[in-house]
């Protein structure tokens, strides 16, 4: 795409993102356009469409917001559509996607301001939109889904449990991608987690699973997960990984956003020679530090691996029973302040390759704390939020 139709395409959508309900109304539009055209649609979709509305829009400012980066959006529609088999979309339903969200956003631009050079810029990404996830969904030769049994639940906080899983076969997941999931409580949700440990021969897998409040599904995978429990996981997307041949690493974490870092860095424990990274290992409280044990054990093994615990807040909230923090004999202290405000007191990262994981708003402070000590959002990995 040229300026001009990247600049046009970018405007129009600021009044969207303008409007706190903007995006509810651009996408509650848009799904009454797919269905009244095409009402066995409805069938792919699950009874609640609430975070799936969230989603939609969420993809969709992700690639209006990348459109000076093609490669990117491209590798991020590309996944999409390899994600979106085990829905059982086909190739043929994303014209019609494609229909419904250009008749949403004409409609809520209104036809006064939807201009010939509006609608030709729109055309142009819905276009690329199209074409990629087709083609993505095309180009997969891996299975739309694999099926697990659970093997191990333990709630490590109230609100936190440590899940393992058997499958039935090994799935070839890179270490920092994330898997969509399916659980039987809630059989028609799928859910992204990121497993915590790297794919291996013997069919294991570990996530780390925090309960949202008024989730729809976390609080299940928290409370109500069994051994025997049979998941379906689909196809691995993300790429957050580390590059060996390039320069030292800095990891950001908080809460069970450790857990890509920490599957990444259990991979390079089989590597004989890595660049340094520095895990900075974060939580509201001193109780989420939860697998700070397991990480320091890592480090003292492999001198490249530096890891700096850091809170929020010193104490522990009035409901928490369990043990107190101890830091490890020999690790530096307890840090306490904003992860992104510490991260950048702590020294200069300019040259650094930069992962960021954890909660939508933990992402963006940590880049917008980078950013203004002169490191650019581009150079940051991270999952979309």
């Amino acid at each position: 795409m040229n300026a001009r139709s990247i600049a046009l395409v970018r405007t129009n959508f600021r009044s969207v993102t303008a409007n706190p309900q903007g995006g509810t109304k651009l996408i509650t539009s848009f799904y009454s356009h797919l269905f009244g055209k095409n009402p066995d649609f409805r069938a792919l979709f699950p009874v609640s469409l609430h975070s799936q509305r969230e989603r939609f829009f969420a993809a969709i400012k992700f690639v209006v917001d990348n459109l000076d980066n093609p490669a990117r959006v491209m590798t991020f529609l590309e996944q999409l559509g390899r994600d979106h088999r085990k829905y059982g979309v086909e190739a043929g339903h994303y014209n019609a996607a494609g229909a419904a969200l250009l008749a949403a956003l004409r409609e809520y631009t209104g036809d006064l301001f939807w201009t010939n050079g509006i609608d030709a810029a729109w055309r142009e990404v819905i276009a690329m939109l199209v074409e990629a996830m087709a083609n993505g969904a095309e180009s997969d030769d891996l299975p739309a889904h694999w099926e697990a049994t659970v093997v191990g639940h333990r709630r490590v906080l109230d609100n936190l449990a440590i899940i393992r899983l058997l499958s039935d076969e090994p799935i070839p997941y890179e270490a920092g991608q994330y898997l969509p999931v399916r659980i039987p409580q809630r059989p028609m949700m799928w859910r992204y987690l990121s497993p915590a440990i790297p794919s291996n021969s013997r069919c294991e897998i570990e996530f780390h699973v925090r309960k949202i409040s008024g989730g729809w599904v976390s609080p299940s995978l928290v409370n109500e997960t069994k051994v025997g429990d049979r998941w379906k996981l689909g196809a691995p997307l993300g790429g957050m990984r580390v590059y060996q041949d390039g320069a030292d690493v800095l990891m950001v974490s908080s809460g069970t956003g450790l857990a890509p870092l920490r599957a990444q860095i259990m991979e390079m424990t089989f590597s004989g020679v890595n660049p340094r990274v520095h895990l900075f290992l974060g939580g509201r409280h001193p109780c989420d530090l939860y697998d700070l044990e397991t990480m320091w054990r890592i480090s003292q093994f492999n001198p490249w691996l530096t890891v700096v615990p850091v809170v929020e807040q010193p104490n522990d909230p009035w409901w928490y029973s369990g043990p107190s923090l101890e830091i490890p004999e020999g690790m530096e202290g307890l840090h306490i302040g904003r992860i992104g405000q510490v991260v950048t007191r702590y020294g200069a990262w300019k040259g650094h390759q930069i992962q960021v994981s954890g909660s939508p708003l933990m992402i963006r402070s940590t880049i917008a704390a980078l950013s203004e000590v002169g490191i650019p959002p581009a150079r940051v990995q991270h999952d979309p939020v």
